[in-house]
């Protein structure tokens, strides 16, 4: 589950260190191709509100298959994109289908005692995380070396390879709702309305990511100005920096499992304020800019798991539509992130985008949420 998640969200993020080459292959400005990944969160946002509620009505494995092959059909859009509207339309197909990690954490949450959810989410968390930071080393490296389309001629490769293994790999479940389809979505807008905690979440997972976008879509900007003059594959290097985000994702659950989810909420969140702080001091510095992707990763990836591990509690017959709750918004805080990131940017430059990420962290900050009775 954690290398399918790994190699599926990858998709999402290949675009961030090829922003400049594509600008520069489709004949258009960077100021145009900084909005790729906006598109790309929209398109997610859509993708779990229309395809998530479904894993409580069909079998997830057939799902997670289906939605890895329509993965590998997006890339071979991008991959063949003529022109910058084309590409928009990939970016945003790309995002709507590579909800697999969506359709996976319910699953492995309704496989795993509540003892353990957060420490097997965290596991998880781990592979998903890692494949968002290699996602930009690899497609850095590659854009490169052998141009932006290779990156995704491969992803189209490997999602179809991914369908089989995952086919073959995961158990066979079966669903724990008998709604309709467009009953689960209306039961979506109920869980909403009668579920606090949930909305908080939401809130505070949609800011912290959306704080996290802001830099992401930036930072190839960023290191092609002085004093860095870099180029895509060292701003793809930059995601071995993040790994760190990963690598607590399972310290993070254990955390949640002992402490409750408020705790870890508040220290995460607390460490991605830091990280901007940083940004803001020293960004123009390489030592100040790896100390800030560090703490930015090691918060925004820490509140992610305690969100999660939090709603699953809630409702457990009700897992994927909790999530698409949490994720819809989730998202949608990705894409305002990304979209204000690249205004700030392009009309304040380094300090707007500071100004951005410190303003989206310090609100989830505000609006976390209180404890939760079963902590």
């Amino acid at each position: 589950m954690a290398i399918a998640c790994a190699l599926s969200v990858g998709n999402m993020y290949f675009v961030q260190p090829l922003l400049g080459t594509i600008a520069r292959s489709l004949g258009v400005t960077g100021e145009a191709t900084s909005y790729l990944p906006m598109w790309t969160q929209a398109g997610t946002a859509l993708g779990m509100f229309s395809f998530v509620p479904l894993g409580d009505m069909l079998p997830r494995r057939g799902l997670i298959v289906t939605m890895c092959l329509a993965i590998s059909v997006s890339a071979v859009m991008m991959a063949l994109a003529p022109n910058l509207a084309v590409a928009e339309m990939a970016a945003f197909a790309t995002g709507m289908t590579a909800i697999v990690p969506h359709l996976i954490l319910p699953f492995a949450a309704k496989l795993t005692p509540e003892l353990d959810r957060g420490r097997v989410l965290g596991t998880i968390m781990s592979g998903l995380l890692s494949g968002i930071l290699l996602a930009r080393v690899f497609s850095g490296f590659m854009g490169e070396a052998f141009g932006w389309r290779s990156v995704y001629w491969i992803a189209a490769c490997f999602m179809l390879a991914l369908a089989v293994w995952v086919r073959v790999g995961l158990p066979v479940d079966f669903p724990e709702s008998r709604l309709g389809y467009f009953a689960l979505l209306r039961s979506i807008a109920e869980l909403v309305r009668t579920q606090p905690v949930l909305r908080a979440a939401a809130v505070t997972g949609g800011l912290t990511f959306g704080a996290f976008c802001s830099f992401w879509s930036t930072l190839i900007f960023l290191l092609s100005t002085p004093p860095y003059h870099y180029g895509a594959r060292m701003a793809g290097l930059f995601g071995l920096v993040g790994a760190a985000g990963a690598m607590v994702a399972p310290l993070a659950g254990r955390v949640t499992d002992r402490k409750g989810p408020s705790f870890a909420i508040a220290i995460a969140i607390s460490t991605a304020v830091a990280g901007w702080v940083v940004f803001l001091v020293a960004g123009h510095w390489l030592v100040g800019l790896a100390a800030g992707i560090i703490l930015l990763d090691l918060g925004v990836q820490g509140c992610h798991v305690a969100n999660q591990t939090r709603i699953y509690q809630l409702a457990p017959e009700a897992r994927s539509r909790l999530n698409t709750v949490y994720m819809v918004t989730y998202f949608i805080g990705g894409a305002v992130g990304s979209a204000a990131g690249a205004f700030a940017w392009n009309h304040f430059g380094w300090s707007g985008v500071c100004a951005v990420g410190l303003i989206q962290v310090v609100a989830a900050f505000v609006l976390r949420g209180t404890r939760q009775s079963k902590e």
